[in-house]
């Protein structure tokens, strides 16, 4: 695991193009109108409920609920981080061919995918604590609900207000 200090994003343009350059985490002045890749999982199990993961106190939107994401490290593409962060947080593994595409919303200064990732069964969780503090498999209806009540960090109103069709959609859609 990179630390917070090391942590390099590849800059890029509103298309999602390198633009040659980097940004350390953490330093100040994000270069304007330039982005990085943020990439989040909602994981399905077979029976339909997803996993929401609530954030460990010390962070930023601190005992707020999300779907797992992170940052993508320079290199990397928006589907290895995606499952790197999954990883990391959760202990789930997927594979990159696993991930299907909700959308990508443009942010202030990130480009933030949200994948869709089926698991069989009932994985088992490895919550990092430094990121996690607790866990919950729920039907796709109550994660909106949490969003819609100020349950979840703050940027996933929006977010799931604009994906929450195309969400439902691949959540209910089996594989295929």
């Amino acid at each position: 695991m990179t630390s917070v200090d090391d942590e390099l994003w590849d800059l890029l343009d509103g298309a999602g193009l390198p633009v040659g350059g980097t940004h350390r985490r953490g330093d100040p002045a994000f270069p304007d109108g330039l982005f990085h890749i943020v990439a989040s999982v909602c994981v399905v199990r077979g029976d339909g409920l997803v996993l929401l993961t609530r954030r460990a106190a010390a962070k930023d939107w601190g005992l707020t609920w999300e779907f797992p994401a992170g940052s993508a490290l320079t290199g990397e593409s928006s589907e290895q981080a995606a499952v790197r962060e999954l990883q990391e947080e959760t202990g789930v593994q997927v594979r990159t061919s696993d991930l299907r595409l909700v959308g990508r919303l443009i942010e202030r200064t990130a480009l933030f995918d949200v994948y869709v990732a089926q698991v069989v069964g009932d994985p088992i969780l490895a919550l990092d604590p430094d990121e996690v503090c607790e866990s919950a498999w729920v039907p796709l209806a109550e994660a909106m609900r949490r969003g819609a009540a100020g349950e979840m960090a703050g940027p996933w109103t929006p977010r799931l207000a604009q994906l929450g069709d195309r969400l439902h959609e691949l959540v209910s859609a089996p594989r295929g």
